[in-house]
């Protein structure tokens, strides 16, 4: 019997049996990780150098770039590692960076996304205010409770979980330290109250769906009134993938942390997880940003500039 004072390390789940199935993993999680980087690399430059873009549509963009660059940076090279080097060790410290980072980022992120449909929501539905209901005080206020929630339930989750004394040995089956996981390593009743913690943050996270719902319902209706075939088209085409990434995002990170053990399998918590913790990052840039077009401006105009001084 160990328990989490002698634990040094953890042994996440291997992503294949084979070395070229684990190769091709690699490379799989190499292609996503590039093009993130560079899609919110560029969002995060463009918004940065744009003083046309100081808006706060495009501040809240430059904040969910960095927690999406943030949410794959976090997990991703841990498993690429892993992969090239077939290996499954994590420190101990590691792993409680892992999630607290993890934890962190993806709160943050789900936070921005509920922002950015009130800013939608206010442009589309309520324009004569809009510049009263965000104004540049606000805006920031906004983008610090949504990084500030993150931190703090980040900090709940990780101190409670990695108090609980852990006795089912060390392997961890999933490819990143995941909360779930970690608490059938426990034997203490106690994580019930870090299973209370989960409900009522799968609850929170329920509270601000419906919330983008009903806007986006509120949205949907203003957008019927446009006289505008194209621009009709052009709001549908925006809002709806926008409510589909953040669907994927909250059915996925729910049924991952509150699934019961009897539906649990290797393969379904790996593809859960991929679905919460990859994907949605993944496609943010484009759907949210890169799909702009003073953005894709922007972006154009610093690469030849940039091609211009060499």
């Amino acid at each position: 019997m160990s328990n989490s004072s002698s634990i040094s390390h953890f042994l996440l789940l291997s992503l294949a049996d084979t070395e070229h199935l684990q190769l091709l993993h690699f490379c799989l999680f190499l292609g996503i990780s590039l093009a993130v980087l560079l899609a919110n690399g560029l969002i995060i430059s463009a918004v940065a150098c744009g003083h046309h873009l100081h808006t706060p549509m495009f501040f809240f963009l430059l904040n969910l770039a960095l927690t999406d660059l943030g949410c794959i940076c976090t997990t991703v090279p841990k498993a690429m590692h892993n992969s090239l080097w077939d290996t499954r060790n994590i420190s101990y410290s590691g792993c409680v960076a892992q999630v607290f980072l993890f934890l962190f980022f993806i709160s943050a992120d789900y936070s921005l996304l509920t922002i950015m449909c009130y800013d939608r929501y206010v442009s589309i539905c309520k324009p004569l205010h809009y510049r009263t209901l965000l104004g540049s005080r606000a805006c920031a206020h906004m983008a610090a409770a949504a990084w500030a929630s993150g931190f703090l339930n980040a900090l709940l989750h990780t101190a409670n979980t990695f108090s609980l004394p852990l006795c089912q040995g060390n392997a961890l089956g999933q490819f990143f330290c995941e909360v779930p996981h970690i608490l059938k390593l426990s034997c203490s009743d106690s994580n019930l109250r870090e299973l209370g913690l989960l409900a009522v943050t799968a609850s929170l996270s329920l509270i601000c769906f419906v919330f983008m719902v009903f806007s986006y319902v509120q949205i949907f209706r203003a957008v019927l009134r446009i006289p505008s075939e194209q621009g009709r088209h052009k709001a549908f085409s925006t809002c709806l993938p926008h409510l589909a990434v953040v669907s994927l995002l909250i059915s996925t990170g729910t049924f991952a942390h509150l699934m019961p053990p009897s539906m649990s399998s290797p393969s379904l918590d790996m593809a859960v997880s991929v679905l919460y913790s990859v994907v949605p990052p993944a496609l943010n840039p484009l759907i949210y940003s890169l799909r702009n077009q003073e953005l894709k401006a922007e972006i154009w105009r610093l690469i030849t500039k940039r091609f211009q001084r060499h």
